[in-house]
């Protein structure tokens, strides 16, 4: 367990996000808890956002998170003003997600702020 532990802190670069976000450090510890328990599970199966998964496939994504994809997840939940009933499930498939829709949502950042570099039909 110590070994995923250390390796997880230094693919996220875990010490940094604790500075980047002083004041949500319990955020980011839930973060580090929710990947190491993906990354330990004994399931053959894993429920993500409605979807079963292999859990060799979670195991997987998560641990190929780093400090951009949590940046991504935090920023989101910051940024959320809709009601969270499950907050464990909201940060997992936003977290199983974030390798495939990460590039697509700072694209439609770029196009929203700046409407100039946004491609035409």
């Amino acid at each position: 367990m110590e070994a995923y532990e250390e390796l997880i802190k230094e693919n996220i670069d875990y010490d940094c996000l604790l500075k980047r976000y002083p004041l949500e450090q319990e955020l980011v510890e839930g973060i580090l808890d929710l990947i190491l328990e993906m990354a330990l599970s004994k399931s053959n199966t894993t429920v993500i956002a409605s979807g079963t998964y292999p859990t060799e496939l979670v195991r997987s994504k998560f641990l190929k998170l780093d400090s951009s994809h949590v940046d991504y997840v935090i920023g989101c939940l910051l940024g959320n003003t809709t009601k969270v009933k499950n907050i464990k499930k909201y940060l997992l498939a936003a977290l199983f997600n974030a390798p495939s829709t990460i590039s697509g949502y700072y694209r439609a950042e770029v196009n929203h702020d700046m409407p100039q570099f946004a491609m035409a039909k």
